[in-house]
């Protein structure tokens, strides 16, 4: 039996409830308990020098035929700006390093030019060659279709006849080919050189439809506002194409650091948990969003962090996922991409989080 000032009062455990004073007293005790000196050596050098550099696709229009995604380099920065937040609080200083494709993105991570890489589709060839590793995707691309604002197509099938342009020598060109003629879909495929010209051909109308990632696609509506008000991305995809941050495989603790800090920013929109009400969460009954923003130290103790809050801090500085995607790619962003799969688990979409606990 506890006795002493520092004792609970006969009753006080009823009045306040017992489940919280316990929580109370395990977060004291655990507070007391020395974090661990080491993180990693990637860690060590973020603390070290109070900043991180992280890299981001940024790649030229028409510059290459391997990386056709669109621009994501918004939503990069802003999952590399809770990474920093979440190492060394909300006052981290972040370097942000623009690369002109994936494959230099990936070499510079392996050469130590960044500490890590956000924006990169994961591949077995890249994980052996430049010696890393693929975080969480932070988000699902594909192949997928537009077509024009009078077409009466819906799906892939209701494509037969149609003129869709696609740029030439892609996997997007061999993959869009292979799908529609194994489905005995008789499309007119009118291949282009670079991207900048077969975004003018649909918008001269010279294609009845366009083949790209979809978030390509998204920002060919916006390049065109008149003419492509009303054109349509079908729902169908081709392909699936996940984004993901990358780090290099050397290095568990530092990896850790990343995949837990996307999943707690997927944890919190399934949570409620916004940038506007984070502080008022902090008094949430629930067990998972307790957890989730620092009830206790089982998770910064285990991803060497030196604030059990980490995760609110995170929050607080750039919300949770639902908030990101919003002002980099959807609705409150020029490209206005319709979540689809990226969307939470709970809604029929592929972002689901590991338990941050």
């Amino acid at each position: 039996m506890m006795e002493g000032p520092g004792a609970p009062r006969p009753g006080s455990l009823r009045r306040s409830g017992w489940r919280g004073a316990v929580a109370r007293l395990l977060v004291a005790a655990v507070a007391a308990i020395a974090l661990p000196a080491h993180g990693g050596p990637t860690l060590d050098h973020v603390r070290s020098v109070g900043r991180i550099r992280c890299g981001v696709v940024v790649t030229p229009e028409d510059w290459n035929k391997t990386d056709l995604h669109g621009p994501l380099a918004a939503l990069d920065i802003q999952v590399c700006t809770a990474i920093a937040v979440a190492v060394n609080g909300a006052r981290s200083a972040l370097d942000v390093v623009p690369f002109a494709s994936e494959l230099e993105a990936e070499e510079g991570l392996s050469t130590a030019a960044v500490d890590l890489v956000v924006g990169v589709t994961p591949d077995a060839t890249s994980m052996w060659h430049w010696k890393i590793a693929f975080g969480p995707p932070v988000l699902y691309d594909g192949l997928g279709i537009l077509v024009r604002g009078d077409s009466s197509a819906t799906t892939l099938a209701d494509l037969a006849g149609y003129k869709v342009c696609v740029v030439e020598g892609t996997d997007n060109e061999r993959v869009l080919l292979a799908r529609t003629v194994a489905r005995g879909i008789r499309i007119v495929p009118l291949p282009f050189q670079e991207e900048g010209e077969m975004d003018d051909g649909l918008a001269v109308r010279h294609c009845d439809a366009i083949s790209a990632q979809r978030s390509r696609l998204a920002a060919i509506k916006g390049a065109y506002p008149k003419q492509l008000a009303r054109d349509r991305i079908l729902p169908e995809l081709l392909t699936l194409s996940p984004v993901a941050p990358a780090y290099r495989r050397d290095d568990p603790e530092w990896s850790m650091i990343v995949d837990w800090t996307v999943h707690a920013l997927i944890q919190a929109e399934a949570s409620g948990v916004t940038r506007a009400n984070v502080a008022a969460q902090r008094a949430s009954e629930d067990p998972v969003v307790q957890r989730l923003l620092g009830a206790d130290w089982a998770t910064s103790r285990a991803l060497s962090l030196p604030a059990h809050d980490w995760a609110a801090t995170v929050i607080a500085t750039v919300g949770n996922y639902g908030e990101i995607y919003d002002r980099t790619l959807g609705d409150d962003s020029p490209l206005r991409l319709p979540r689809g799969l990226n969307a939470l688990w709970s809604s029929g979409g592929l972002m689901r989080p590991l338990p941050v606990q």
